[in-house]
């Protein structure tokens, strides 16, 4: 079978983008609703507070409710921010967060969200995405990524959805890095994200990306071990493909729809396999990013309408800064050239 693939890294171009991470002091870990974290800040501020229809997704009702705290069944201990979660360790946290669903920071006013934006270390407030559409775009096999076959029934393979929407998709892989600021800062900012998982990287701490899956984070595949799949015979690639979704299915309550190839690297039996256990689309990415620089598929090394972004759950021990730092470097990007983050479900 023909390889697809090369190994991403040798397609990517990489840029440095000039500007370091801004400061931003790790804040408590135990989440708390927007309005509380900011109760001190809004005493004194005229008409702010959680007023609807300013820079909301599609209005909604006054207010928003309390939230629970940010915590995870299934912690190390010493690790869990949320003693206050509703449910004890290895029990499932209740009310997913399901795909085109609001959060409930769409609907704070743009003075609570810009006062959000400063306690993150975010340079400008992340601008809000329109509703997600009423049809989902028709996806299909980016051209130059076809198996050799060309088998149109197979999972299309795409680095950016069609839209005319100016709007991104963060994904993040693999799950070795459990910060539990990430699902605080992700939460309280409003951004939306999908996350790949391979088996041996979460499964020490199942719980972490369950209560990612709460806040709203929609859990994929990206096999067991990370392996090179097209050196691999038939029946290990099924093993690390469809395993791997009965082990997100039988964790998390849901099987997977959208597949990740490790590397970027697949073949004809990886998408056979893949359609075969339930996977409908298989998102690469168009730009990679690191807390200190973007790399990019494209010429121009700029983004595009519904460009997919492709980063890791990693931090200080092996890139030199936290999840938080990415997620700042990251923002900077999408926001400073007029791109809001959206959810990648929402258009697949």
């Amino acid at each position: 079978m023909q390889l697809v693939r090369q190994n991403e890294k040798n397609t990517m171009k990489r840029r440095r983008s000039g500007t370091s991470p801004s400061g931003c002091g790790r804040s408590p870990v135990g989440h708390r609703p927007a309005c509380a974290v900011l109760a001190a800040l809004l005493v004194a501020a005229v008409g702010s507070g959680c007023a609807s229809g300013s820079g909301g997704r599609a209005g909604g009702e006054d207010g928003h409710r309390e939230r629970p705290v940010v915590g995870y069944p299934g912690a190390e201990a010493g690790t869990n921010p949320g003693a206050g979660h509703p449910g004890g360790p290895g029990e499932r946290a209740p009310q997913v967060r399901e795909p085109g669903e609001a959060h409930e920071n769409a609907k704070l006013s743009p003075a609570v969200r810009a006062m959000l934006a400063k306690k993150w270390g975010l340079d400008k407030t992340p601008l809000i995405a329109p509703a997600p559409p009423v049809v989902k775009p028709r996806i299909t096999t980016r051209k130059g990524f076809e198996v050799e076959d060309g088998d149109d029934s197979l999972p299309p393979v795409f680095t950016t959805v069609p839209t005319k929407d100016r709007v991104v998709f963060l994904t993040i892989d693999d799950g070795s890095e459990k910060d539990p600021e990430l699902l605080q800062m992700m939460d309280e900012l409003d951004i939306p994200y999908s996350a790949f998982l391979s088996d041996y990287e979460v499964s020490d701490n199942y719980g972490y990306f369950g209560e990612a899956q709460r806040l709203g984070v929609a859990l994929n595949n990206h096999t067991l071990t990370h392996p090179y799949l097209p050196g691999l015979p038939y029946t290990e690639q099924k093993r690390e493909i469809c395993h791997q979704q009965d082990i997100i299915e039988k964790q998390f309550g849901k099987r997977p729809v959208l597949f990740r190839p490790p590397y970027g690297n697949y073949n004809g039996d990886t998408l056979r396999i893949a359609r075969s256990c339930g996977i409908k689309a298989v998102p690469l990415w168009n730009a990679e990013a690191f807390p200190d620089h973007m790399e990019w598929r494209e010429e121009d090394e700029d983004l595009h309408p519904g460009d997919i972004i492709l980063t890791h759950f990693r931090g200080r021990g092996e890139w030199g800064g936290s999840m938080a730092d990415l997620v700042r470097a990251v923002m900077k990007t999408v926001t400073d050239r007029g791109y809001a983050v959206a959810r990648l479900e929402d258009y697949v």
